[in-house]
């Protein structure tokens, strides 16, 4: 398990599923996601009984506990993890509005930042952020990401093209 003050991420556990179902099928989080149909309890009750091994399944999701509270709030992932290139994407949803803005998706991604670095020595992480998604952007440039480019016309949101930032943060 990885500690910091305010949070604790920890493997998913079975009774994580009722969750995990109904952030994945929240609208509102597609767009994020970039998720395009619903998931069903049984796909979810695969992937979260499924050895939890990043480099089995070229992704690795945890979840993000609150620490004064206990409440799980949100998920945080590795994906799309090469071990060749030594690189991962990153993606992070503190899904209850009460805990946004906290200081939770800082802390949650400094952990998962170390874990990547430290523990598995990747040498870069990426993420896609749209650009009208501010404050995402200003919490990845804040741990360090850089934006080395941007995707014109990227995906399309409510009848409208939007451009997406590519950024990396690099280990030194």
């Amino acid at each position: 398990m990885l500690k910091g003050s305010k949070v604790k991420l920890r493997a998913m556990e079975p009774s994580d599923i009722e969750v995990l179902f109904a952030w994945e099928n929240n609208l509102d989080n597609w767009q994020i996601s970039n998720t395009h149909a619903p998931f069903s309890r049984h796909i979810l009750e695969q992937f979260v009984n499924s050895e939890n091994d990043i480099f089995s399944n070229k992704q690795l999701r945890l979840m993000i506990v609150e620490n004064e509270t206990g409440l799980t709030v949100g998920t945080v992932d590795l994906f799309d993890f090469d071990p060749l290139h030594l690189k991962s994407g990153v993606g992070i949803l503190i899904a209850e509005n009460e805990f946004r803005r906290k200081g939770l998706a800082k802390e949650s991604l400094q952990l998962l930042i170390e874990y990547a670095f430290d523990i598995i020595h990747l040498h870069q992480l990426f993420c896609h952020i749209q650009i009208k998604n501010a404050r995402s952007v200003k919490l990845f440039q804040g741990l360090g990401f850089e934006i080395t480019g941007t995707k014109k016309d990227w995906s399309m949101n409510n009848g409208e093209w939007e451009n997406q930032h590519f950024l990396q943060l690099i280990s030194d």
